[in-house]
């Protein structure tokens, strides 16, 4: 059933284009109304395509620019509030003097972030016993726990840092369709290498060890690879993944480590997008699209984290390499030929 399921989503992403296509134009809304633009298909679209992104190593980001562009949420036009006042992304301030007004583009943007919200809740529903025993570390009362805190934390900390230094760069260079051809190439190039080494130098454990026997240095490392992960198209969890084959974990012990390191850092990053734009994304919005957009995804995340552990287990990382150099191709030719 949950395969069915699963394929049933990937049909939903794949008429993504023929929706957006079928939408009839309306004329602009007056100054005096709100500028919601955002229908309940596109709403479930954006969530699907988070849902089964997210946590498969294909890249979340990557497919919601894709998707969005193919929506027709990509105008750069002011857009004004129900007071007929222009709503800001960046307010005017001693660093934006002139202010930066919001966008159908940006608050798009950030919605695609927000839904991300529901991901996490798919994470903290499969992995809860997890996510205890990592509280009960962090108050001295379960070892293990602890010491998978502190790996989490620092395999967190790269991509946090960075990520907070380039942010506004990678926003202003990144988000575009040939930046995510571009890394879908070299993720699927880095996922083949791996899964070669991983087959070529892997020696299967005895027994079932815990994530929190994964040593500091390791944890280093698969952070490190995360920070690959802020270029859209990359994919946080190819890159977690990957690090934890370098790091001498399992398959399915690495897709473990992905989702609890995504939950850190999915939880940080969409914390902070809510904190500092999602007031101007609601007023285009509405609470009722957002809401909806992080439901549809929490569910189908559930259903995609479930089949990606088999899958990693009995056939490992090249069919998501395949998937994506067709991806890349298929975006170069729509886009570019």
């Amino acid at each position: 059933m949950r395969k069915h399921l699963f394929f049933l989503t990937f049909a939903a992403l794949l008429t993504a284009p023929a929706l957006a296509q079928s939408k009839i134009a309306t004329p602009p809304p007056p100054a005096s109304a709100p500028a919601a633009e955002l229908s309940v298909t596109d709403a479930i679209i954006l969530g699907v395509v988070e849902g089964v992104t997210e946590y498969l190593p294909v890249s979340s980001t990557g497919h919601l620019v894709i998707a969005s562009k193919f929506l027709g949420l990509e105008a750069e036009a002011p857009l004004i509030g129900r007071d007929g006042k222009p709503l800001w992304y960046h307010a005017p301030s001693a660093k934006h003097p002139d202010g930066e007004p919001l966008t159908l583009k940006l608050a798009a943007d950030t919605f695609n972030v927000v839904i991300q919200f529901g991901a996490i809740a798919a994470v903290a529903l499969l992995y809860w016993p997890q996510l205890v025993s990592l509280v009960m570390g962090l108050l001295g009362r379960d070892p293990a726990g602890r010491r998978l805190l502190i790996n989490l934390i620092i395999a967190f900390i790269p991509a946090a840092v960075i990520g907070l230094a380039l942010k506004d760069w990678i926003d202003a260079k990144l988000f575009s369709v040939g930046a995510v051809i571009i890394a879908q190439v070299l993720g699927a190039g880095l996922m083949l290498y791996a899964e070669s080494w991983r087959r070529r130098h892997f020696k299967a454990r005895t027994g079932d060890e815990g994530l929190d026997q994964v040593a500091p240095h390791h944890a280093a490392g698969i952070g490190a690879l995360q920070v690959l992960a802020l270029w859209p198209g990359m994919s946080r969890s190819m890159t977690t993944i990957v690090g934890g084959y370098f790091a001498g974990l399992e398959p399915r012990r690495a897709a473990e480590f992905s989702f609890l390191l995504g939950f850190l850092t999915l939880t940080a990053a969409t914390g902070l997008k809510s904190v500092t734009h999602g007031a101007a994304m609601i007023q285009v919005f509405g609470w009722s699209h957002v809401l909806l957009g992080c439901a549809v995804a929490a569910v189908v995340a559930a259903l995609c984290v479930r089949w990606l552990v088999g899958w990693l287990t009995r056939h490992g990382l090249a069919a998501f390499a395949y998937y994506r150099l067709a991806m890349a191709a298929a975006l170069a030719g729509f886009f570019f030929l």
